[in-house]
C-alpha cells in the first residue's frame, strides 16, 4: 500500500528551529520526526511513500540518503506550494492503480493503530476515512459532524460557530473518488476544498490513543515530555 506523506509546509509557527531544518526533521525525544513516520509506516506495511518537500529540500535528501528504511520514499519537491490537495492531485499518476491510499500530515505525531483504521475502510467502502479526535479549540480546526453509524454528514474547516469539537487528525485513506473530487487549482486544500464536497461519502475513524498536531511551539515542547513518557516510540493501541 502506498501513503503520501505531506512535510512541505514552511513551519513558520516553529521559527528560529525552521530557519535551517524542516520541520518534519525536527527531533522529537533526540529522533527526528520523519524518522518516527517512515518506521510506523514500515510497521504498518506501508511500502511505498511519496514525500512532498519545500523549504531545507536538501536536507530531507541528505537524512535519506544516510538513513536508509524499509519502506521505499519518493521525494517530491514543490517549487510552489500545491496544498495538501493539490499535493496529491499531482501526484495522481502514482497512485492511479491503488483502490485506496493513506494520506498523512507529516507533522501529527501519533500511535493510531493502522490496521483498525483500515479493516474500517475496507467495511464501509466510502470515499474517504477521516480520523478524527477531540479538540479543546475546534474553532482551529478542520470540523466533522458525524452521523450514529460513522458516517460524516458535515465538514467544516475552522468553523467561526463550531457545532462539535471532533476534528480531523490529519490522518486519513483516500480513494479514486476523492481524486476526482479535487479542483484543478493551485493551491487546492483538502479541507476547505475536497472535504466539504464528500459530505454524506466519508466515514470517521474515531482516535482515542495518543495524537499530538506538533505545528505549534507549545505543542512541540509538549512532545517532548509525552513522547517519552511512552518510551520514545511506544506502541500503536
Amino acid at each position: 500500500m502506498k501513503a503520501f506523506l505531506l512535510a512541505a509546509g514552511h513551519g513558520t509557527r516553529l521559527r528560529p528551529l525552521t530557519d535551517t531544518i524542516p520541520k518534519c526533521l525536527l527531533p522529537i525525544c533526540g529522533r527526528p520526526l520523519l524518522e518516527i513516520w517512515l518506521e510506523t509506516c514500515a510497521r504498518f506495511g506501508i511500502d511505498e511513500v511519496l514525500l512532498n518537500v519545500h523549504a531545507h529540500a536538501s536536507v530531507v535528501h541528505e537524512f535519506l540518503r544516510t538513513h536508509p528504511c524499509r519502506t521505499k520514499v519518493r521525494v517530491v519537491e514543490e517549487k510552489e506550494l500545491l496544498g495538501s490537495a493539490g499535493t496529491i492531485l499531482e501526484n495522481r499518476q502514482w497512485i492511479d492503480s491503488e483502490d485506496c491510499f493513506w494520506v498523512f500530515y507529516a507533522d501529527v505525531l501519533q500511535q493510531v493503530n493502522f490496521s483498525t483504521m483500515l479493516r474500517l475502510h475496507q467495511s464501509k467502502r466510502p470515499a474517504a476515512t477521516l480520523g478524527a479526535y477531540r479538540v479543546p479549540d475546534p474553532s482551529r480546526c478542520g470540523i466533522l459532524e458525524v452521523s450514529q453509524d460513522g458516517t460524516v454528514v458535515d465538514f467544516i474547516e475552522k468553523p467561526s460557530r463550531p457545532q462539535s469539537n471532533l476534528a480531523f487528525s490529519g490522518l486519513l485513506i483516500g480513494t479514486q473518488m476523492l481524486l476526482d473530487r479535487i479542483p484543478r487549482k493551485r493551491p487546492a486544500d483538502l479541507g476547505f476544498d475536497v472535504f466539504p464536497r464528500l459530505a454524506g461519502n466519508m466515514v470517521a475513524y474515531p482516535i482515542s490513543s495518543y495524537l499530538l498536531d506538533i505545528g505549534t511551539m507549545e505543542n512541540y515542547e509538549l512532545a517532548q515530555s509525552t513522547w517519552a513518557r511512552l518510551g520514545h516510540q511506544g506502541k500503536a493501541e
